[in-house]
């Protein structure tokens, strides 16, 4: 029985996944690192914890699971778009990566759109030049670093790092690479007319490939260490929602999925590139060969319950400590005290800036109609129903653009809280749908992973075959009814603020 192995370099840790060809999960682990914040709004980390997690992660699912390494047809990857990472003529890296909740790079963004004009990016990339992305991030490095960029031989996304140490090779795949701002969406290849006019070096950029290709095989080196057999090959993979749209079986026209992990991201396939003329929404080649997809992306959506959880929950932390259990399963049920509307109290879930539909790298997050009758369960509750709000713009936006949703199914962390599952069916007004295998981004790296070996025919076949879905949570029409009010007054709460976080940021 072959054997296929999905690793998801995150934000806040790395899952290895080991699947059956079947599906099933025969073992899965994730080891977690840190992500560092050296001034406000900055958000980087450190590369070679990425690649230690890897190798931890491989190594505890080879000997959990028992299966012999020989068995593992192939190898796919995923992992956090975005991040720059720069390496050396000896191959070492140069500087810690700026991931891509980093907002630095706002008049690095200006200069891309003054040297390059707001036609021609949306043209040739599909969207504004944004904070996140890649290229205003290696215009930074040049801007204030360039003695880091004068050594820079390679630049290669989070996940293609890892690539590069288990086989050497220089590698991408056009999802990830979409949301450098330096490929021709619509062509699937890096554009010359950008990194002309950018100024940046394409040999400095890896090889592009379709999500499904064969781009190497683990070397005798990374062999070694991880336990993997040299010579496995390793396939292009995809960023971690175009993965995750595999994963979840969203791979056909109109199918949509909503994430909350570390970010929060409703996502959309397409058979055809549309794009958002005002760029609210991103678009870009998905892991489907041809296809397209569309998604709004709010900046910290499982975030703000996990820096909430940071700071004020410690007993129940260690409460979950003791009993062995997830200290989210404890928020959820505190959360579930504190009634819809949380007591008349929102939060506006900003804490990296916002990408949907604000485009704003100044704004941050806040409390707003907080009185003493709150208790820290409102708190809770407000945090969840802000970053659900936060994915209703997503909708929103789909729905102006003539893009319909009939229901969307969810993954990621958020994803398994019920609490949470059916705060989106009441926010949204849609049936939320789970998926029987809830590993995501790791299943879809590893059935890429299988497409690209030849154990599944191609990416349709291969999620026919393995993904199910789940019974819907239906929406509640008094929730729904209740939740519509108090969205007209979340959405008009940044405008009043617009302002204001510009004065802060300035300060």
């Amino acid at each position: 029985m072959p054997y296929l192995l999905g690793i998801d370099v995150g934000t806040s840790g790395t899952k290895a996944a080991l699947f059956k060809d079947d599906g099933s999960t025969a073992a899965s682990h994730t080891i977690g690192y840190p992500l560092h914040h050296p001034q406000n709004g900055w958000a980087e980390q450190t590369p070679e914890d990425w690649w230690a997690a890897v190798v931890g992660t491989i190594r505890a699912v080879l000997d959990m699971s028992g299966v012999s390494p020989s068995d593992i047809a192939g190898v796919g990857l995923t992992g956090q778009m975005h991040g720059l990472t720069l390496l050396d003529e000896r191959d070492e890296v140069i500087r810690p990566a700026i991931i891509w909740c980093d907002q630095r790079t706002g008049s690095e963004c200006a200069e891309i759109t003054s040297r390059m004009g707001e036609k021609t990016l949306m043209d040739i990339t599909a969207n504004p030049a944004l904070t996140g992305f890649t290229a205003s991030k290696i215009l930074w490095v040049r801007n204030h670093e360039p003695e880091a960029y004068q050594r820079a031989r390679r630049i290669l996304l989070p996940k293609d790092y890892i690539r590069f140490m288990l086989t050497g090779a220089a590698a991408t795949d056009v999802a990830d690479a979409s949301g450098m701002q330096l490929l021709d969406v619509g062509r699937r290849q890096w554009s010359p007319e950008m990194l002309s006019g950018l100024g940046i070096d394409p040999e400095l950029l890896p090889q592009v490939f379709e999500s499904p290709e064969v781009t190497g095989q683990v070397s005798e080196k990374a062999a070694a260490m991880t336990g993997l057999v040299a010579g496995t090959p390793v396939v292009a993979g995809a960023g971690d929602n175009a993965a995750a749209a595999v994963g979840t079986g969203v791979v056909r026209e109109g199918t949509s999925f909503t994430t909350i992990g570390t970010s929060g991201v409703v996502f959309v396939h397409s058979n055809e590139m549309k794009v958002d003329l005002q760029g609210r929404v991103h678009t870009f080649c998905c892991a489907v060969p041809g296809a397209w997809h569309m998604m709004g992306v709010t900046q910290a959506a499982g975030l703000s319950l996990q820096w909430f959880k940071n700071q004020f929950c410690q007993a129940e932390t260690e409460a979950a400590r003791a009993m062995g259990t997830s200290p989210y399963t404890l928020l959820d049920a505190e959360a579930a005290r504190s009634p819809v509307g949380a007591h008349r109290l929102l939060y506006l879930p900003y804490l990296m800036g916002e990408r949907t539909p604000h485009l704003d790298p100044d704004c941050r997050g806040a409390f707003l109609g907080l009185s003493a009758l709150h208790e820290r369960r409102d708190l809770l509750r407000a945090v969840m129903e802000g970053v659900s709000f936060s994915l209703r713009d997503c909708v929103e936006i789909f729905s102006e653009m003539g893009i319909a949703i009939s229901h969307t199914r969810v993954c990621g962390g958020g994803a398994g809280s019920a609490l949470w599952r059916q705060m989106l069916a009441d926010v949204f007004g849609l049936p939320i749908v789970t998926t029987r295998n809830q590993e995501g981004p790791a299943l879809g790296a590893a059935l890429l992973a299988g497409v690209g070996t030849g154990v599944y025919a191609d990416v349709l076949t291969a999620c026919d075959r393995i993904v199910f879905a789940d019974p819907a949570h239906e929406s509640l029409e008094e929730s729904r009814t209740a939740y519509e009010a108090i969205y007209r007054v979340y959405r008009a709460a940044y405008p009043a603020l617009k302002d204001l976080y510009k004065e802060l940021s300035a300060l």
